[in-house]
């Protein structure tokens, strides 16, 4: 893994292990952040009459309304990172990054090119990702990716700031601080989002990493995002904002790490280096390009629909959860059906008993999360478990995604990478195939409480139309296992080739660890 882009050690939500494996390698240190003075609160450039997606929105309102947007779900990897590269090289005025994750690999490089290309164009791009996972690994290694944010910062157009930074920029010291201000350092930003010119907006679950795009080679995510274009682009750069303004947030420049041009002329070549060794991005150009032929396809098939954009609010010193009670009251309001994926769900009894309560009124619903097989994070199946029978009790339809789906090709992998298997990342649901929900968050006990989250709500009948399909291909029994209850109240795992007792895993050692994080508690994740 190089030092470009934002880049992480650990793949997961395990980082704080990574943590304590740097500390004991005793890495390189670059001091405690000094005081320094807050920056004065700043907004979004206001859509402009010469915006990229101007004439756009200016049809989609003339036809439909002026609180009508244009939306596109983004289903497949490859679309996943195309739709980013299409809106970073067609902004001629901002571009404003939220993420929780921003590796340092093949996605994470190129996407960072680009975003620098813009920069260069006169574009004002403003980045902002979480501070947990700052370390690096490079050639064996274990250092900081400080100095790579500094000479990124640098670029007079481009502004990178840190959600909850670590005080402590020293590795060694930051085991201590973790320790000591447990709350504080695990509360992190899971939110996912980026916004061009204030006029469109990719919104959803994918951070920004190989996995994520279909390029990884041991597995890729099968994972969901929704590209808006008209008002829900103002509706998230206020999320944006707030965050952006919030005393979560450090500016890069704080950290004083003294950058010369030489080492950005360097860090140039050396990205460009990297990225034209990388097979993987065979398919897709390293320069910028133009796009106007893909979005005059995209203007002719969009959904249209009225939004609203939700995120969980940062306050001084604490974090304002609004995003499970916005879901559940969008459940709740389902008068025939409700069509629930999520990768990661650790319920409750007032989960549970919800479902019942839809269920006495008429309402079928089916969920769709990981099997222990397609996990990526067996903790959190270790809890989830338990959660199944009550959940099939409630009347509801549960099915777990396969690790060798046979959509892997179409949604999963990007070619020319085959991963090994693949994994369930998305977050979404369907309500009556009128309204929907894509977002950031999960249903565990970390989306509601201590991570912060975002999503946004659509009403269109076409877009929850299109969504619901999807849902309902992924549940197919080439895809996934239909979990039920046979005649004993057992249960049992349904394909379309067998039926077994046991729920299925990759290997042995799955299993093993889905015993071991059982002795965690459930609130870790």
């Amino acid at each position: 893994m190089s030092d470009f882009g934002i880049s992480v050690m650990a793949r997961s939500r395990h980082a704080m292990l990574a943590l304590l494996v740097a500390a004991l390698l005793g890495a390189c240190a670059t001091g405690a952040v000094k005081p320094y003075e807050r920056p004065a609160p700043e907004q979004a450039i206001p859509a402009r009459p010469d915006g990229a997606f101007a004439k756009f929105e200016s049809a989609i309102r003339a036809a439909y309304g002026p609180d009508a947007s244009g939306f596109e779900l983004i289903d497949r990897n490859e679309d996943g990172l195309r739709w980013r590269l299409a809106l970073i090289d067609s902004a001629r005025h901002s571009i404003d990054v939220q993420y929780y994750l921003w590796y340092g690999d093949a996605a994470g490089r190129l996407l960072t090119k680009r975003l620098l290309d813009a920069a260069d164009r006169g574009v004002k791009v403003r980045m902002l990702v979480d501070d947990l996972n700052t370390l690096i690994s490079d050639a064996g290694t274990v250092k900081l990716r400080d100095q790579v944010a500094a000479w990124m910062d640098a670029h007079p157009n481009l502004e990178l700031r840190l959600f909850n930074p670590w005080t402590k920029r020293e590795i060694s010291a930051r085991v201590g601080e973790a320790l000591s201000e447990l709350d504080r350092v695990n509360r992190r930003m899971h939110n996912k989002q980026m916004i061009v010119d204030n006029q469109a907006v990719i919104i959803g679950g994918r951070n920004i990493g190989d996995e994520y795009v279909g390029l990884h080679t041991t597995f890729n995510f099968h994972d969901l995002d929704v590209l808006g274009i008209g008002p829900v682009a103002r509706q998230a750069s206020t999320v944006f904002d707030g965050y952006w303004n919030s005393h979560w947030v450090m500016p890069v420049s704080a950290l004083r790490i003294p950058v010369s041009p030489a080492e950005q002329i360097a860090g140039r070549e050396t990205l460009m280096k990297l990225l034209g060794k990388s097979k993987s991005l065979a398919h897709f150009p390293l320069s910028p390009q133009s796009w106007s032929s893909e979005f005059a396809a995209l203007r002719r098939r969009m959904h249209i629909g009225t939004s609203q954009v939700y995120s969980d609010i940062p306050t001084d010193g604490s974090v304002k959860h609004v995003m499970l009670e916005q879901t559940h009251a969008m459940m709740e309001s389902a008068r025939q059906e409700l069509l629930i994926v999520n990768a990661y769900i650790i319920p409750t009894k007032r989960g549970t008993a919800m479902l019942q309560h839809l269920k006495d009124r008429g309402v079928h619903a089916k969920i769709l999360t990981n099997s222990l097989a397609s996990h990526d994070v067996p903790a959190v199946n270790s809890h989830y478990k338990r959660w199944r029978k009550p959940i099939l009790e409630s009347g509801a339809e549960l099915y777990e995604m396969r690790h060798d789906a046979a959509i892997q090709p179409l949604v999963s992998d990007t070619p020319p990478t085959k991963a090994g298997f693949m994994g369930l990342h998305s977050k979404a649901m369907v309500v009556d195939r009128e309204r929907s929900y894509i977002g950031s968050m999960n249903y565990d006990p970390r989306s509601a409480a201590i991570n912060t989250e975002m999503g946004v709500f659509i009403k269109s009948r076409g877009l929850a139309e299109a969504l619901a399909q999807l849902i309902e291909r992924d549940m197919q029994p080439a895809n996934s296992w239909r979990v039920e209850l046979d005649g004993d109240g057992e249960l049992r795992w349904v394909n379309d080739t067998k039926t077994v007792s046991t729920q299925p895993a990759r290997n042995w050692w799955q299993r093993v660890e889905d015993l071991f994080f059982m002795s965690f508690p459930r609130e870790f994740y």
